[in-house]
């Protein structure tokens, strides 16, 4: 990964440890976002139609490729939030939803601001447990939750929700991978979840402005979706009543810029290969956990679980957090303690300082 690690200058500067907050910018893509904008500098519309009939179809079926979905079930939307929200007005308010407790605002507010029937389940080393009691409680229409918890790194089980759709055959499974997507091999075809939304500027490395939707055939039978625009029949009048269903949260012009840019990454993530990204993600996720345990950083609900993401929330104050951001470790504080987080870029000798810089802190 050493060739890897130069296309990010950042980290010659520091160590990052806040992919979580925010991915990396990198040098290929800086120099493909300067030409995009000279290109359109010199060529005007001619360059956003360019544009238009290339970045925004590419994009759409690269994240088909990379995520293992149907083409015609990709939505592009500038973010997850605005996914999210969109869709929900087409569910029926009757709906019964089960959520987790503490759980990224922008997963359940949208939920909890629109008046639905919600039950929670709890967020510890137990989450599938919880989860299931919950199930088996009442007649829930849908589970929506996080594939990777902000806070502190839990990660669901993939398996188990599987197990989940064996046995809630007409359970609807929304599942936000903002914290997930991009840090190891997925298909969403083969997956329980129903759909699939994320940001692309964490993991996946795409910068601001863009991210996606995924659906499978059987959601548009439960979602009434009144968004509509211009843009969502490919601007022919004669398809207004013939739009697709992702196409509904596509209602108006998408950015060049921004969805090229995550075609951009797409291809670059490819090109180092997600099994190799899985597989450094993997040996840092295994370092860190042994690092912060060894250090008694790490609270029941991480040490007691077998897979764990990159994210670790380890327990200090705000003198340990300024302490680390002295020593250039770029970190940040959430809930009660502190979250540190990893992607392929880094190296496990990044792990071994920060253990280095904890231990004269604590």
């Amino acid at each position: 990964m050493q060739n890897i690690q130069n296309e990010f200058p950042i980290l010659t500067d520091c160590i990052y440890a806040n992919t979580a907050a925010s991915g990396l910018m990198y040098r290929s893509l800086t120099e493909w976002r300067k030409q995009h904008s000279v290109d359109f500098l010199v060529g005007a519309s001619e360059a956003r139609a360019d544009g238009m009939q290339n970045y925004i179809p590419g994009a759409r079926k690269a994240l088909a490729t990379f995520l293992g979905c149907k083409v015609e079930n990709v939505a592009l939307v500038p973010n997850f939030s605005l996914g999210l929200n969109l869709l929900l007005e087409g569910l029926d308010k009757r709906s019964k939803i089960l959520l987790l407790e503490n759980d990224y605002p922008s997963v359940n507010w949208p939920f909890e601001d629109r008046g639905f029937s919600i039950e929670y389940a709890r967020i510890n080393a137990r989450l599938e447990e919880n989860i299931w009691e919950k199930l088996e409680s009442g007649n829930f229409s849908v589970l929506a939750l996080s594939l990777v918890q902000w806070l502190n790194g839990i990660k669901i089980d993939l398996e188990f929700l599987k197990k989940v759709k064996e046995e809630y055959t007409d359970l609807i499974i929304i599942a936000d991978g903002t914290q997930y997507c991009g840090t190891e091999r997925f298909d969403f075809e083969d997956s329980a979840i129903d759909i699939l939304g994320a940001s692309a500027y964490k993991w996946l490395l795409s910068g601001y402005g863009n991210g996606f939707l995924l659906f499978k055939d059987r959601v548009q039978e439960y979602f009434s979706v009144k968004s509509i625009g211009f843009s969502a029949a490919n601007a022919n009048k004669e398809m207004r009543n013939s739009i697709r269903f992702a196409k509904h949260f596509e209602p108006g012009h998408l950015d060049t810029f921004n969805f090229g840019s995550l075609k951009f990454s797409l291809d670059f993530l490819n090109g180092i290969g997600i099994d190799n990204i899985a597989a450094q993600n993997k040996r840092l996720s295994n370092k860190a956990k042994e690092t912060f345990t060894n250090l008694g950083l790490l609270n029941e609900d991480i040490t007691e679980r077998k897979d764990h993401s990159t994210i670790f929330n380890i327990k200090g104050h705000d003198g340990l957090y300024n302490h680390l951001s002295k020593e250039k470790v770029i970190c940040a504080q959430r809930g009660d303690g502190i979250r540190l987080s990893f992607h392929f870029y880094n190296t496990e000798n990044d792990i071994d300082k920060i253990a280095k810089i904890l231990k004269k802190g604590i």
